[in-house]
């Protein structure tokens, strides 16, 4: 087999979201910081377009690149690359990467509780994995500080009139729309017309509100639209469905961990709930993080609240992406019929 280079990945998920980890064949990327690597990799596109286009990648796929830590505190280093963003945090991703390093012995697993310290581009990442018979059953993930932005505004969205919106961080950026007022209960069968119309939405939104990271000046835009179902009260807090549209339109398999911190943050800010409180979140496909608020801090000037997000990940496969020196599509192809206009 001829190949001009191979990149060694181990395919994994977190309550159904792809967040595969490449662990060989790729250098890490310049830059003094990890923010830096992002921001080259993000502009660089190469590695981007080798992995998530198709015919190796696909609209589904996250990939995340593990690299040397920055920060003298952290065990290893990831830089996550989603369909059409490389941004500062991602709760899937890090159970993911956390599910990788602990079940293939990148990092030694300690039983019953392995404790380690993540690097992500948005800053450090303590990480909690519960262990047993050397899997790592679930992963507690403690996020970067998240907050409100914007609550209750207006925002016009062509077909739908005026919606009343919100917006915040955590870990990534989002506009927050309640489900049921458009018409959804977050089940299977709406997940096409939950992604697009998501997209609509996150598109009207940069457009008219915009989004504008204290600490991150290079991180100006609102990602996702999340579709907030409606709460329930448990005995801990609030559990709720949720469904996340990702550009270029497709639904987060997963309740979507930045979600679930930005939601929170926004709970918080209203009142609705406080420090060592849980939200339960039930994804599309059922499946559940569980939220929790560990305590209060700020970003700027902006209150914002510190989050731990836990769920599960399962290894799917190893690969090794080859590239045929004399293969015409070296960089990929990307087709509206997946990846919209």
């Amino acid at each position: 087999m001829r190949s001009l280079k191979t990149v060694h990945v181990i395919s994994c998920h977190a309550e159904g979201e792809v967040g595969d980890v490449i662990v060989g064949g790729v250098a890490p990327p310049p830059g003094e910081t990890l923010w830096d690597q992002r921001s080259f990799i993000a502009q660089d596109q190469t590695l981007r377009n080798f992995v998530l286009n198709e015919p190796r990648g696909g609209v589904f796929r996250h990939v995340n690149l593990l690299v040397p830590p920055k920060h003298p505190d952290a065990d290893a280093a990831f830089i996550i690359m989603e369909p059409e963003d490389t941004p500062p945090m991602s709760g899937s991703n890090s159970i993911c990467v956390s599910t990788v390093l602990l079940d293939s012995g990148i990092i030694e697993m300690k039983e019953p509780v392995t404790e380690l310290t993540l690097e992500a581009p948005g800053g450090l990442v303590r990480v909690r994995a519960d262990c047993r018979n050397g899997k790592a059953e679930r992963i507690h993930v403690r996020n970067v500080a998240s907050f409100a932005d914007k609550l209750s505004v207006p925002l016009e969205v062509e077909g739908l009139g005026t919606l009343t919106v919100d917006t915040a961080f955590g870990g990534d950026s989002f506009v927050v729309v309640d489900a049921a007022s458009l018409g959804f209960e977050i089940t299977e069968s709406e997940a096409k017309d939950i992604a697009h119309l998501g997209v609509r939405i996150t598109n009207a939104a940069n457009e008219q509100l915009g989004f504008k990271h204290p600490e991150m000046p290079d991180w100006s835009h609102i990602s996702f639209c999340a579709f907030a179902g409606t709460l329930s009260e448990t005995q801990t807090g609030i559990a709720a469905r949720s469904a996340v549209a990702i550009q270029p339109g497709k639904v987060d398999r997963s309740p979507t961990g930045t979600a679930v911190s930005a939601r929170m943050a926004l709970l918080h800010s209203r009142g609705h709930m406080k420090a060592g409180q849980t939200l339960e979140a039930t994804s599309i496909i059922g499946s559940t993080f569980t939220g929790k608020i560990g305590g209060e801090t700020s970003v700027g000037e902006k209150p914002a609240i510190l989050p731990e997000v836990s769920g599960r990940g399962w290894i799917t496969g190893i690969h090794q992406h080859m590239l045929d020196p004399d293969d015409p599509w070296p960089t990929g192809y990307r087709l509206s019929d997946t990846w919209g206009a």
